[in-house]
């Protein structure tokens, strides 16, 4: 198991775990596994390289089972068919619990954190590290459910180079609203007078929302207040939030970059939402 560790600005020496690594051994052909130091923590990575030249990069944020390498092998066809270079960090449920995880740490006991601490700033710094490596290849961001949640909070509060953020079957997502709270929307984090421009920023995000249309049923779906709001089911969540974005940058002119995807036959499957046809259109640039 490798270790890929930040560069360092200063020496750009690459810390690859074991010694004597080269850059082809950190990213070999077929599926691996490596540990990426993010932040100053260590997380298990599963990665995948298909065979094909110049590959663009996908960074693939699990669900609740927190079974990163699962996540890993059912985007392989993706991967392969699209030349992407597969990265799966995995969230351990007791470093990430769902207020880091799939809330992005961006609130903690109802106060806001600072921006230094939200967890989507780890994604940010793996995407360089990769790069650093890599090559300043692009790269796009897909998550399914828990992950899903966590990529929606990513996108309304964290900006990235990321081309396409695909949100697929979540919880909860950040609805573009003022008024409501984060971590469910935007309110409480900025000062009035940014607000705006912050909501705008969102609106301009690469976002698919990518929803099961038979993603109806209630097993482990947050039914908080805060959540009910949003709707009874993901699938009708996802939806309105979409609606609502789309209503709101439509009334202010703003640019809209966001898609709607949905899948038929489909529930809350990680797996057929990834192998189904309509994958690459909700991840196409």
């Amino acid at each position: 198991m490798h270790r890929l560790c930040a560069i360092s600005i200063v020496s750009s020496i690459l810390c690859v775990q074991g010694g004597g690594a080269t850059a082809a051994e950190r990213f070999p052909a077929g599926s691996s596994q490596q540990t990426v130091t993010l932040k100053g923590e260590d997380l298990p990575m599963f990665t995948y390289r298909p065979d094909c030249r110049e590959p663009s990069l996908l960074i693939v944020l699990h669900g609740g089972t927190r079974k990163a390498d699962e996540y890993r092998d059912w985007v392989r066809p993706l991967a392969d068919h699209h030349c992407l270079l597969v990265a799966a960090p995995r969230f351990s449920k007791k470093r990430f619990p769902t207020w880091r995880y799939q809330h992005g740490g961006i609130t903690h006991g109802g106060k806001g954190r600072d921006p230094g601490q939200w967890t989507g700033n780890m994604i940010i710094e793996l995407a360089e590290q990769i790069r650093a490596v890599e090559g300043r290849i692009p790269y796009s961001l897909i998550g399914h459910s828990a992950g899903g949640q966590f990529l929606s909070r990513l996108a309304a509060f964290v900006p990235t180079e990321a081309r396409r953020i695909v949100i697929a079957n979540p919880g909860t997502l950040v609805f573009p609203d003022a008024a409501v709270k984060a971590p469910y929307g935007l309110g409480g984090v900025y000062p009035e007078a940014d607000v705006e421009g912050h909501l705008r920023r969102y609106l301009a995000v690469p976002v698919t929302i990518y929803l099961g249309e038979e993603d109806t049923d209630d097993e482990d779906l947050n039914q908080s207040p805060k959540a009910m709001a949003q709707g009874a089911t993901r699938h009708e969540r996802g939806v309105k939030a979409f609606r609502a974005a789309e209503s709101l940058a439509k009334s202010h002119a703003w640019t809209f970059n966001w898609r709607l995807v949905e899948t038929p036959g489909v529930g809350h499957s990680a797996e057929q939402m990834f192998t189904a046809q309509q994958a690459w259109e909700a991840l196409k640039p």
